[in-house]
């Protein structure tokens, strides 16, 4: 229980679920680049960060005062919200063959790496800070 309110009460779930992402975009971006010389491949990409973005934007949340009255606004938890691949739509043969871009790629991956990067830093400061409330420390 103190656990769960820790945990819930910090950064630490939200930087979790990104990870999980970000580790779900890396093996796409390597199954797109592997997949450069396939006839009628199609490029796959993550859809998360706009879904989470209208999700946080669409909700509205208020405090009930009574366990009788309605609540306001949906609860907009991050780990409600799911990754899902699906195929880009996209027609332009960009290697010749199919529409994936080593280029692109390449550029994605980087992107994907630092996003990963700064999760992992932003995940061990939050740790360290629990780490420091518990032993007393500022």
């Amino acid at each position: 229980m103190l656990r769960n309110f820790i945990l819930s009460n910090s950064s630490i779930p939200s930087l979790a679920k990104g990870m999980d992402v970000f580790a779900l975009r890396e093996k796409i971006i390597s199954t797109n680049i592997a997949n450069i010389q396939t006839p009628g491949y199609q490029r796959l990409k993550v859809d998360f960060e706009e879904k989470l973005r209208s999700s946080v934007v669409n909700s509205i949340s208020g405090g009930r005062t009574h366990e009788k009255h309605f609540a306001i606004g949906q609860s907009s938890q991050v780990d409600d919200i799911q990754a899902r691949v699906k195929a880009d739509p996209d027609k332009d043969l960009k290697s010749g063959i199919n529409n994936v871009s080593v280029e692109e790629e390449m550029v994605e991956m980087v992107k994907n790496q630092v996003r990963f990067m700064y999760a992992t830093r932003m995940a061990s400061r939050d740790f360290a800070n629990i780490r420091a409330s518990i032993r007393g420390r500022a």
